[in-house]
C-alpha cells in the first residue's frame, strides 16, 4: 500500500496514485488472490481448456472498471490515452499485480496486450487504433506478439527469417514462430509480428519490418501450445506457429518498412519494468508463504518450530534485503524511464531485467526448500510461480545478452579510470617526496614505542 512507499521515490508520487495503489493492493489481496484458484477450476481439463473463458475474469474486470483500475500502465505525457501514471507510479501498482496470477488481467494490464498496445498507441496510425487499439483497451479483444523462431538463434533479432515481401497492396507472409504467448486465448484476435521485408539491406537493423496480422487470417496454422516446466497456461498458451502465404493488407504495416528494431526496442522497454514489477510482487508473496510455513505450530520438525532451526532466520533476512534491494534498482529505470525516456534508460532497465528474476527465484527456493515435498507440488503457488519466474531470464533476451552489452558499456571507462588511478599514483609519488617519506611494504617490521 501507499504507506509501503520507499522512502527513496515517495515525494515522486502523486496524491492521486497513492490513492489509486491503495485501491489497487486491495483489489489484489481480497479479489484477486483468493480468485486464482477459481480460475483454475472454471479452465477445467482437457482439450476444452483450451476454450474455456472463466468466468470468474469476467466479474473482476467489472468490479476493477468500478474501482477506476483500468490501463494505468500507458505512461503519463508518452500517450495520450494515458491515464495519468508516470513508470514509476504504475511500477508500484504492478508489484502488487503480481501477486496474483488474475490481476493484470483483471485491470486490462496483462502482458504482451500492455506492450502490444503501447506499439499502437506509440507506432500506430489512426486507423490501426481504431480497428485494434480501441478493442484490445476496452478489455474486448487480446492479442499475441509474435517474434521468436525456433530454426535460428532469435537472441539476436537480426537472425529473424520470416519472410514479408510485398505484392501489390499486399505483403505476403511466409515462416514459422514460436512462443507466441497469447496465440492459444480464444479472444485473441490479432498478432504483432516481426519479419523481414528487406534482407539486402546493408544496414541489418533496417531489414525488419512489423505487421499487424489477424489471428484468423488465411495460411496460419498453430500447431502445438509449448509448456512451461510442464505448465502449458492455458487458455492463454505459447503457441507454434507457421504462416504459409499469408496475405495481409499493406495498411496493416505499422510505421514503415525497415523500422521494425525501431518499434520492437520501444516495445521492450517498458515491458521489462512491467515484468520486473510483477516478479517483485511474486517474491513478496513467497516471502510471506515462507514465513506462514515457518511459523505453522503444527509443523515441528525435531521438536521446534521452523524458525528456531540453522539458517532459517536468515533466509527470511536475506530474503527481504534482496526483494527491497531489487525494488529500488527497477524503481530506478521507471524514473529514469519518466525523465529520459526508454532509450536513455537502456542500462538501468537492463540492470532490472537481469537483477529482479534471479532475487525472486532465490527467494522461492528458499520458501520451497521451507515447504518441503509441498513446495514442489500444486498445494502452494511457489512451484507455479518459479516456473513462470524462471522463463523471464529468457524472455524479452536472455541474461547474457545484457549482462554483454552491460559489460562492454561498463569497460569503456577502462582507459579513463586507469588514467586517473595513474595520475593518482604519481600525486603519490610527490607527496611522498614532499613529506620525506617512503611508502612501506607490505610485511614490513614497524617499530613501536610504548607511551
Amino acid at each position: 500500500m501507499s504507506a509501503q512507499i520507499p522512502i527513496a521515490v515517495r515525494d515522486r508520487i502523486s496524491d492521486r496514485a497513492k490513492k489509486t495503489l491503495d485501491v489497487v493492493a486491495r483489489f489484489v489481496e481480497e479479489d484477486c488472490i483468493p480468485a486464482d484458484a477459481v480460475f483454475e477450476a472454471q479452465i477445467g481439463s482437457g482439450d476444452a481448456r483450451w476454450e474455456n473463458h472463466p468466468r470468474v475474469i469476467d466479474d473482476l474486470k467489472e468490479k476493477a472498471k468500478a474501482l477506476g483500475l483500468w490501463n494505468m500502465f500507458l505512461p503519463k505525457g508518452h500517450y495520450k490515452e494515458s491515464p495519468g501514471f508516470t513508470n514509476l507510479e504504475y511500477g508500484l501498482m504492478a508489484e502488487w499485480l503480481g501477486k496474483s496470477r488474475v490481476a493484470s488481467e483483471a485491470v486490462n494490464c496483462a502482458a504482451p496486450d500492455t506492450g502490444n498496445m503501447e506499439v499502437l498507441a506509440k507506432y500506430g496510425n489512426e486507423a490501426q487504433k481504431a480497428k485494434w487499439l480501441k478493442p484490445l483497451m476496452d478489455g474486448e479483444i487480446r492479442s499475441a506478439f509474435l517474434m521468436t523462431e525456433p530454426q535460428v538463434a532469435s537472441s539476436d533479432a537480426r537472425n529473424i527469417e520470416m519472410k514479408i515481401e510485398r505484392d501489390g497492396d499486399f505483403y505476403v507472409l511466409n515462416g514459422q514462430k514460436w512462443w507466441s504467448s497469447g496465440a492459444g486465448d480464444p479472444r485473441c484476435k490479432v498478432y504483432i509480428v516481426m519479419g523481414k521485408s528487406d534482407p539486402g539491406n546493408k544496414d541489418p537493423y533496417r531489414q525488419q519490418s512489423v505487421i499487424l496480422v489477424p489471428s484468423d487470417a488465411k495460411g496460419i496454422t498453430i500447431h502445438r501450445m509449448l509448456s512451461v516446466y510442464g505448465y502449458d497456461d492455458a487458455p492463454h498458451g505459447h503457441g507454434h506457429i507457421t504462416f504459409l502465404n499469408v496475405r495481409i493488407p499493406a495498411a496493416n504495416l505499422v510505421l514503415g518498412e525497415g523500422r521494425g528494431f525501431e518499434i520492437i526496442q520501444g516495445r521492450l522497454g517498458p515491458g521489462r519494468i512491467h515484468h520486473a514489477m510483477r516478479t517483485i510482487g511474486s517474491a513478496e508473496r513467497a516471502l510471506e508463504w515462507m514465513l506462514m510455513r515457518i511459523n505453522d505450530p503444527k509443523k515441528t520438525p525435531f521438536g521446534k518450530q521452523l524458525r528456531e532451526h540453522g539458517v532459517i532466520l536468515e533466509w527470511v533476512a536475506k530474503s527481504r534485503i534482496e526483494i527491497d534491494a531489487a525494488r529500488l534498482v527497477v524503481l530506478n529505470a521507471a524514473i529514469k524511464m519518466d525523465e529520459q525516456g526508454p532509450k536513455a534508460a537502456l542500462t538501468e532497465i537492463a540492470q532490472a531485467k537481469v537483477l529482479v528474476p534471479q532475487t525472486a527465484l532465490t527467494v522461492i527456493d528458499r520458501a520451497v526448500q521451507s515447504f518441503g515435498g509441498a513446495g514442489v507440488s500444486q498445494d502452494t503457488p511457489l512451484a507455479n510461480m518459479w516456473a513462470q519466474i524462471r522463463t523471464l531470464r529468457l524472455a524479452d533476451g536472455p541474461d547474457e545478452v545484457h549482462l554483454q552489452q552491460m559489460g562492454r558499456n561498463e569497460n569503456k571507462r577502462g582507459k579513463a579510470v586507469a588514467a586517473k588511478i595513474n595520475s593518482q599514483r604519481e600525486k603519490t609519488e610527490q607527496l611522498m617526496e614532499h613529506y620525506k617519506v617512503r611508502k612501506l611494504e607490505i610485511g614490513s617490521n614497524i617499530k613501536r614505542s610504548s607511551l
